[in-house]
């Protein structure tokens, strides 16, 4: 049962950027909101998250263009929203970025399944020529760069890594776009244009203190699964250590094939080891012959390591904690969050008081079907960008 309607309601930070969001299903007036809301703070563009089960990007994108024409824009559907209050499902968010502290250019990457991975680097270094011709050498010295990606492309790794060959040294972090969980298509929408199967890049060059971070709450334990079957173009295992996935997996995590879902997957994830350090890999979903769908690239001779959770609440905040003392204090958080630290997060019984440090610590993002982090596509792990209050110290 859905709780009383809100309006769309706005929240307003010391560095000008301003945060709108509704439950309303209603895009013109969320477009309307967001209009009047620009004008007040002159924002020059706007990040937009979404959940299809409230509005459709295609309306969204039309009531943008009648309501707000001149307002650029990106972003994605979402599997959950963090706004003002604390983590939502089935609403719309919008982030305003004031064009007295930001400058910003974005392109779409359409076609992922046929597009050539150094196109896309190409195209990332065209947008920072365009970025510099813009923002000015002084304010293009402090840059940082958001990607938004199909969450079903199985595209994340390349393009991922593509974007951030052409990055040199700028910080990458982003998140793929869900559909509350339905696994059957995403969408992303910049400027007019809605599309599936693509990639959109955003650069932001920007005064104001940034810190770009990430974080899980699980460890690594003995039990190793090798990958022996697999369908690596459809992230598909079929075997570990030479038995059915699913067999495999359950035993190690103590269950039978029968009793796993999604709450297993999420409470226990697999994690690889990459130049020294753990990733999650998290599994989807099982298929009715056990084999297993992932988040992420996986291929044959991978081998993985069941992991042990670490307490979510306490990790987070010793991130957020951490990026606050990065940046003389915290202004906002943008935060892109793993589905799976949600579904985890009801499962311990954690659910609230993880809303509850999202909502103190002045986060705000969306729940996704996978992480991106400078040169890595990752799972169950939240990355951010957290602004400052003010110059941090050197």
């Amino acid at each position: 049962m859905r709780r009383r309607q809100l309006a769309s309601s706005s929240t307003r930070y010391a560095s000008g950027l301003s945060a709108l969001t509704t439950d309303e299903p209603d895009p013109d007036s969320f477009a309307r909101a967001i209009a009047a809301e620009a004008a007040i703070v002159d924002a020059g563009f706007a990040l937009l998250f979404f959940s299809q089960s409230l509005v459709d990007a295609a309306a969204l994108a039309q009531a943008l263009k009648v309501h707000a024409p001149s307002l650029a824009y990106a972003g994605c559907s979402t599997a959950g929203e963090i706004t003002p209050q604390g983590l939502e499902e089935g609403h719309a968010l919008a982030l305003l970025l004031p064009s007295a502290s930001f400058s910003i250019v974005s392109t779409t990457v359409e076609n992922l399944s046929s597009s050539g991975m150094d196109g896309i680097t190409g195209e990332v270094v065209e947008l920072r020529r365009l970025l510099q011709s813009r923002a000015g050498r002084e304010r293009a010295k402090s840059v940082f760069a958001l990607c938004f990606i199909d969450g079903l492309s199985y595209a994340e790794e390349a393009v991922t890594s593509a974007i951030h060959w052409g990055l040199d040294d700028i910080p990458l972090i982003g998140g793929s776009a869900g559909d509350d969980l339905k696994f059957e298509t995403t969408s992303l929408i910049s400027n007019g244009k809605v599309t599936s199967d693509s990639a959109i890049i955003v650069l932001v060059a920007t005064e104001i203190p940034f810190h770009v971070f990430k974080t899980d709450n699980f460890i690594p334990t003995d039990e190793k699964l090798v990958v022996t079957a697999s369908d690596p173009d459809h992230r598909i295992v079929r075997e570990f250590n030479a038995t059915n996935a699913a067999e495999e997996y359950a035993a190690s995590v103590g269950t039978v094939a029968q009793a796993l879902t999604p709450l297993s997957f999420a409470s226990h994830p697999v994690v690889v080891k990459v130049a020294g350090e753990y990733y999650c890999r998290s599994i989807q979903r099982m298929h009715v012959d056990g084999s297993l769908s992932f988040f992420c690239a996986i291929d044959d001779g991978v081998v993985l390591s069941i992991a042990q959770p670490k307490n979510m609440v306490e990790a987070t905040r010793a991130a957020l904690e951490d990026a606050e003392r990065k940046v003389g204090g915290i202004d906002m958080i943008l935060g892109f969050d793993c589905v799976l630290r949600r579904l985890d997060a009801r499962n311990r019984q954690v659910y609230r008081e993880i809303s509850e440090l999202y909502r103190t610590k002045k986060v705000i993002g969306f729940g996704t079907y996978g992480e991106q982090y400078r040169s890595m596509h990752l799972n169950q792990t939240f990355t951010g960008i957290a602004f400052g209050e003010r110059q941090a110290a050197e």
